[in-house]
């Protein structure tokens, strides 16, 4: 029950207030004061040129095109295999603030070119609305193609992933889908067997309460769009963090695009994509732009803010509005041909690579994950048929566990995590987190990638750089190294875990996880609110997320690590071979 979630279970039964950012004064100018990691509290100034906090402080799509786990992990040690020689090898993955789930996704769609592996994905993010948003695109991307077709299951992820406002088929799925797990949450046993691959053992009671909250929000617990107004709340964020140059939004829009995030790596994000989303938050336009006008409930969060002195519950947008959910799965492919330029310019645009690079990964994940499930329940009633008629059902090949909020700093002294992972992924709004006490979480040999900032279009090139070198101290400080050998790369920052000897890409057998030769064949085909509250989180202990103020005080914040939060089939990232089958080349960063 939802009053086990203390304060937070009992103001959202109550009702929440919800909150637009107040519009800033005559001259646009308002006092923020934020916390940050660490650091004393520090005061900025809202100018009339704007805040310049289009990230916002809750992140829901990531920063980074995805990338195949696996191939960012040590290879498998035959030593350890032979120990285990009629099991799985199992890869251990810890995540802190991938958001949207990509990572896992683009990692099963691939796992049909590697030998067969079972997956653990360990995920920790910093507010459960991400956990939940997480559970939603699982089920979505595991839905039953008898049930749901491949376009639908995809335009459905599209639309629900990365759009402010939903067509109403879309916002039915998202009620039915979210009443259900509603029901499942609170019923462990019930919820093991209807989504057998997700584990949410690891949350505090008031953690699951919560997020069953959150579910019924969803589900339309409270009726009516003014429960969650998105078109009012997004153009109030809108105003705030252009101050004075709202009026000139398409001019501040195009720039944006053409001097930073092309620049940057992302040219085949259109102009035409990109007004439209800064102007409404609709990303994906699949149909008809009258169509879409029902409020995206997954995309609202919750805060405690101060109102005449009181702290009450508030719900509104904290998202980005800044650079757009392009990047995840829209500005690399593995087909080459939808990179191909035509006089200078992209034939396709990176709302129509989204859209096929979706479509790709959910037929790929479809052909791996179905039959090796099947193949394992064969294998098993064939090596227990003798002791036993009705063996038990083959486990899945992949299990997600959600991490209590605010766990990074304690998972060392659970013997069940530390030295437990082979590979480490941190977003770039989780970087503050790094450190050698989760370090010892990862193996002898493991390895750690980081989400570095390159597409956060409020960021300078000095910030970025002064980003870039925080990482490698904190990586270092936590027991890493520098990764030898490979092209740089400005969107990934690659270590391996000291003491071991330094792996390079040039080896074969170690490059990005290169597949064996023997395995190399193509994918089996299936048939805002006041900035002042902004780092309150809503339920009472729960850890506010970081944002990072590009403010004068902005550079100085990243060198104390306050970074912003981060955030298919998707582009492979730099350093990473693929099959000859599938290989395409990547733009240059």
């Amino acid at each position: 029950m939802i009053e086990k979630g203390g304060d937070y279970g009992q103001q959202l039964r109550r009702g929440l207030r919800t909150s637009a950012q107040p519009r800033a004064g005559r001259e646009g100018v308002s006092r923020v004061i934020w916390k940050d990691k660490g650091c004393a509290d520090r005061t900025a100034m809202t100018t009339p040129a704007g805040s310049g906090t289009g990230f916002g402080s809750v992140s829901w799509w990531g920063l980074s095109p995805a990338v195949d786990l696996q191939a960012e992990s040590p290879p498998v040690d035959p030593d350890s295999q032979a120990d285990t020689e009629h099991e799985t090898p199992e890869l251990n993955v810890l995540l802190l603030g991938s958001v949207d789930g990509r990572h896992l996704l683009r990692t099963l769609a691939r796992a049909a070119l590697w030998p067969r592996r079972r997956f653990h994905f360990y995920v920790l993010e910093n507010n459960l609305e991400a956990v939940a948003r997480h559970v939603l695109i699982f089920s979505l991307a595991l839905e039953d193609p008898e049930k749901m077709g491949l376009q639908e299951r995809s335009e459905t992820f599209l639309e629900v992933w990365g759009n402010a406002l939903l067509r109403p088929p879309v916002a039915a799925f998202v009620r039915a889908q979210a009443g259900r797990l509603a029901h499942l949450v609170p019923e462990p046993d019930r919820l093991a067997e209807q989504l057998p691959w997700l584990s949410l053992g690891a949350l505090k009671f008031r953690e699951r309460d919560a997020l069953e909250a959150v579910f019924r929000f969803w589900a339309g617990g409270e009726k009516g769009p003014e429960a969650f107004p998105m078109s009012r709340l997004w153009d109030s964020r809108l105003r705030q963090y252009l101050g004075s140059r709202y009026d000139a939004r398409r001019g501040v829009s195009d720039w944006d695009l053409h001097m930073k995030l092309h620049d940057r790596g992302a040219r085949v994000i259109h102009t035409r994509e990109f007004r439209r989303w800064r102007d409404t938050g609709v990303a994906f336009e699949l149909r008809d732009s009258s169509a879409y006008h029902v409020p995206n409930r997954t995309l609202a969060s919750g805060r405690l803010l101060s109102l005449r002195g009181e702290r009450v519950a508030a719900r509104g947008y904290w998202g980005d509005i800044a650079t757009g959910p392009f990047v995840a799965f829209g500005i690399e492919a593995d087909d080459e041909t939808l990179l191909k330029t035509s006089n200078g310019q992209p034939v396709k645009t990176a709302g129509e690579i989204t859209e096929h690079n979706v479509a790709e990964l959910f037929r790929e994940m479809a052909a791996w994950v179905r039959p090796r499930a099947a193949q394992g329940d064969s294998e098993q009633v064939q090596g227990g048929a003798e002791e036993s008629p009705e063996p038990a059902p083959a486990p899945e090949p992949f299990t997600v566990h959600f991490l209590s909020l605010g766990s990074a700093h304690t998972l060392h002294h659970k013997s069940c995590y530390k030295g437990q992972f082979q590979l480490l992924y941190v977003a770039c709004g989780m970087v503050h987190l790094l450190s050698p006490e989760l370090g010892a979480c990862v193996a002898p040999g493991g390895r750690l990638i980081v989400e570095l900032a390159q597409f956060l279009v409020d960021l300078r090139q000095e910030q970025l750089q002064a980003f870039s070198s925080r990482v490698g101290e904190l990586a270092q400080a936590a027991g890493f190294a520098p990764q030898l050998g490979g092209k740089p790369s400005d969107i990934f920052a690659r270590f391996y875990k000291a003491g071991d000897s330094a792996p390079s890409h040039e080896d074969p057998a170690v490059e990005s996880g290169t597949p064996p030769p023997e395995l190399l064949a193509p994918p089996i085909e299936a048939t805002d609110p006041p900035p002042e509250d902004r780092t309150q989180p809503l339920e009472p202990g729960t850890p506010p997320s970081e944002p990072l103020k590009l403010t004068s005080d902005s550079q100085a914040s990243l060198l104390e690590a306050s970074v912003p939060p981060t955030g298919s089939q998707a582009p492979k990232s730099e350093n990473q071979t693929v099959p000859p089958e599938t290989k395409s080349p990547t733009p240059e960063i």
